[in-house]
């Protein structure tokens, strides 16, 4: 497959989309110049994640005009705020969700709040840490059959994170994190860059490993107590999700990976370059999903309390980091600043 990405428009791909930043399901975009016949409706789900919430002056404040994240106004005439005006195109499109709570999660810290985005499970405020599966996870159960991946999970910061610290939206059936990808080049790689000639021995020599070790599990889970049975099938249970992903990868190995255009895209970029990271990580989602790679991407921007790299990314409208802006609010502009922010974010969308 060859295609002419530079003829599209992002925007436009995104009524394909379906993303969880309050956007609805939109329809899949469709190049009517090359379609020859009605193309294939297929669902698709992103889910996107911005630390430390969002700019909510109060209505008697002089900032809550233009700088509140929710627009002002009725469900059909409402008006964007300079949140959110960048999305003005897709306003016939967008639905804006407010006043939603989940009572369970209350007590959870409000900078442990990305481990439990989108699996809504009650991670606690200390002690005991247990998660769920997260929603893209549940959707790739399902659209996931027909892709070469069955999603896509990304962060700014790359990997698990901690317990209450995560730098990962994305989690199993068991409730564990799945690690994060961050580096574009590497990404890129993952979705479009051919496997090399051994790739099909090394599968072969993985699958005959897993199979020695479920039949030691085997032997081993008699002679173990009860509690270290119940460890034992959890860890067996990430074996066999390890055994489904190499069955995959060994029935995709011989068809043709997608071609696209790479002159546009800064690979090497990290988030000291804040704008283009984050372009290009949003360039990624739309190239998996316009490939159909994968129907199921995840994308952590940052993680809470300004840990991590994923603080650089206000630079890019000249504030030194992200965190600190939502603790400022209460200083002159402090709600613009905030704000402008948030503008960018969705502006590179």
């Amino acid at each position: 497959m060859n295609l002419n990405l530079s003829s599209l428009d992002r925007r436009k791909f995104l009524r394909g989309a379906g993303v969880a930043l309050a956007l609805p399901w939109l329809e899949t975009f469709a190049d009517t110049a090359r379609a020859a016949s009605k193309p294939v409706q297929r669902k698709r789900l992103a889910c996107f994640y911005l630390p430390d919430g969002v700019p909510m002056p109060l209505e008697k404040d002089p900032s809550f005009k233009d700088w509140s994240w929710f627009p002002h106004g009725g469900r059909k005439d409402f008006k964007l705020t300079k949140c959110m005006e960048t999305l003005e195109p897709l306003r016939d499109e967008l639905t804006v969700f407010s006043g939603l709570s989940n009572p369970a999660l209350r007590r959870v810290h409000g900078h442990a709040n990305a481990d439990q985005f989108i699996t809504a499970a009650d991670t606690g405020a200390d002690g005991d840490y247990h998660n769920s599966i997260s929603l893209d996870q549940v959707f790739a159960a399902h659209a996931g059959e027909h892709t070469r991946h069955a999603s896509l999970v990304m962060s700014t910061d790359g990997g698990t994170g901690s317990p209450r610290g995560a730098h990962t939206l994305s989690y199993n059936a068991q409730g564990r994190p799945i690690p994060a990808e961050h580096k574009p080049k590497r990404i890129f790689d993952m979705l479009f860059v051919k496997s090399g000639p051994d790739a099909a021995r090394r599968l072969a020599l993985s699958q005959s490993a897993l199979d020695d070790l479920i039949e030691d599990a085997r032997s081993l889970n008699r002679s173990l107590s009860k509690r270290d049975q119940e460890t034992l099938a959890e860890y067996l249970q990430s074996v066999r999700d390890t055994e489904v992903k190499v069955e995959k990868a060994k029935r995709w190995l011989k068809i043709p990976l997608p071609k696209v255009d790479t002159d546009y895209l800064k690979l090497d970029v990290t988030p000291e370059d804040p704008r283009n990271f984050l372009r290009t990580m949003y360039e990624l989602i739309y190239l998996a999903f316009k490939t159909d790679t994968t129907r199921v991407a995840t994308y952590q921007l940052g993680r809470e309390n300004g840990v991590g790299i994923s603080d650089y990314l206000a630079r890019a409208v000249g504030f030194k980091a992200s965190h600190y802006l939502s603790h400022e609010t209460k200083k002159p502009d402090g709600y613009k600043n905030f704000g402008t922010y948030c503008r960018f974010i969705n502006e590179e969308l």
